[in-house]
């Protein structure tokens, strides 16, 4: 255990209750440590905390040895957003992939079997799902995180996938509420503004949120975005009218709120991360997430102070501080009773998620398919920017995967204008499977296909986002997501293992 200088006062152990930060290194820091003796309750594990589930579990148990009931949290939603298997591709597919199957069952029992892991491990709180309706097909951060773009799709899967995880004692958290997928900007980098009126936003956006919170969610975090609709003077993190009146009260929600990371740009360059902590837990936030970017004591030591500050002066009601922190220390006591029996039981289902993904490809050939490669092919990546969310830490495509099937394989990256020249050209006389993630939002992309195609016809298409564009290519496989998994059940279809529909292989 470790010591600390003196006891701190209820305010302080109050204000430093509602933080979920993040911290470098894979074992615990003495700085974090010590704040957890002084009441901080939760804190959250990002990809540079995690090499193997062994170390995970020894990291967790190591800040157990603080406070038994202490919140660890990750941002695990699978597919393409793993922390978990960061350094490999995750072992299941992500939400667009299970929208794509449409069967809750699949999508509670892969929610379930991520629950167990992370039980397992000693994650007790998992900010996912993201129950986000991608009404924007060009949306910039969500994606293939959403389940789909159709309201009750989105509701019913959500539901299942908050119900599975939590089975293995694992709190659940819906996110980004109200809603963050009819948006054309990241919020990690700007405030997103969405522009429909209310009665659209409540038949479609709040529609998921509705079923999570009728399915038991024990948490929903907040979006850093701007609803006129809602509330013309701030983002629903820091509105009182989205979080309290809307949230808490028309919707009837009395779990934990949480902000999304609070250092992200939408608020800290307008308002600042500490002024923005401040009118988060004032609109009814219950806790600050922080720690994607920022993850160090003095981190901490700003937030925890400007919230006693802001009590002391009278800006922010000690009682809405008091019941934020109660919040926090109802969910630990959730997670600590339901984390321990997820940790003891549960059976496991680990081929479950390369099931999905199979289910989850959509698979088309023109009359140039000529059946299943034979012999070692050349793999274009057409690569664009990864969002923060998905970070570039994470392998994704399918070359690691032909390369097993059919020793041999090369590949490449590409992008930019001369991509699709500079992939024929790195080709040479091999088969070319080219593999791209969101070729509708990309029009590089898309011509660098067109320009492989015009060349060599019997080329294979993967396509690893959201399929929108036309399928193209001899063989075109989407697969709904850039999981492992993903990767694997393509190489599988191009290879023959998996039979392509409609065709003699």
């Amino acid at each position: 255990m470790s010591s600390t200088a003196s006891t701190p006062d209820a305010l302080t152990r109050d204000a430093l209750t509602v933080l979920q930060p993040g911290f470098g290194g894979t074992t615990a820091p003495d700085w974090l440590l010590r704040h957890i003796g002084e009441g901080l309750a939760a804190v959250g594990l990002f990809g540079r905390n995690v090499e193997t589930p062994e170390q995970v579990a020894a990291l967790t148990a190591q800040l157990r040895a603080e406070r038994e009931d202490l919140i660890v949290a990750i941002d695990e939603e699978s597919g393409d957003v793993t922390r978990l298997e960061v350094r490999t591709g995750s072992s299941f597919p992500g939400n667009h992939a299970l929208g794509a199957v449409d069967d809750t069952a699949l999508t509670r029992g892969v929610a379930a079997e991520l629950g167990r892991r992370l039980a397992e491990c000693g994650v007790t709180f998992n900010w996912a799902p993201s129950a986000d309706v991608n009404s924007d097909p060009d949306n910039p951060v969500i994606g293939v995180r959403s389940f789909g773009a159709d309201p009750d799709l989105v509701a019913r899967h959500t539901a299942a996938y908050v119900e599975g995880l939590q089975s293995s004692g694992v709190a659940a958290c819906a996110k980004h509420f109200p809603g963050h997928g009819d948006t054309a900007v990241d919020s990690h980098h700007a405030v997103p503004h969405i522009g429909v009126d209310a009665d659209v936003l409540g038949a479609r956006e709040l529609a998921p949120f509705r079923a999570a919170i009728a399915a038991g969610t024990q948490a929903v975090m907040s979006a850093h975005i701007s609803v006129p609709a809602l509330d013309a003077a701030y983002p629903a993190t820091l509105s009182r009218r989205i979080l309290t009146d809307l949230l808490r009260g028309e919707l009837g929600f009395d779990g934990l709120i949480v902000t999304d990371g609070i250092e992200m740009q939408a608020i800290s360059s307008t308002y600042g991360i500490e002024r923005g902590t401040v009118l988060a837990i004032a609109a009814g936030c219950d806790a600050i997430c922080v720690g994607g970017g920022l993850h160090d004591e003095l981190t901490v030591r700003r937030l925890r102070d400007a919230l006693v500050a802001a009590v002391r002066a009278g800006e922010l009601p000690e009682e809405r501080l008091a019941d934020a922190a109660a919040r926090v220390r109802a969910l630990a006591h959730w997670t600590s009773v339901s984390g321990a029996a997820g940790r003891s039981g549960g059976v496991p289902d680990t081929e479950i998620g390369l099931r999905a993904a199979r289910r989850a490809l959509t698979v088309t050939h023109s009359e140039t398919y000529a059946g299943p490669l034979t012999s070692a092919p050349y793999v274009a990546a057409f690569t664009p920017v990864a969002n923060i969310a998905v970070g570039d830490e994470t392998p994704w495509g399918v070359a690691a995967e032909l390369g097993r099937r059919l020793p041999g394989t090369e590949t490449g990256s590409f992008t930019g204008a001369d991509a699709g020249r500079e992939a024929l050209a790195a080709a040479g006389d091999r088969r070319i499977v080219a593999v791209v993630r969101d070729a509708h939002r990309h029009p590089w992309m898309t011509a660098a296909v067109d320009h492989l195609l015009a060349a060599r016809p019997d080329t294979v298409v993967v396509e690893m986002g959201v399929p929108q564009a036309k399928p193209t290519g001899a063989l075109h496989i989407a697969t709904h997501g850039a999981a492992r998994v993903c990767g694997i059940a393509a190489a599988e279809t191009i290879t023959g293992a998996l039979r392509v529909p409609g065709s003699e292989a």
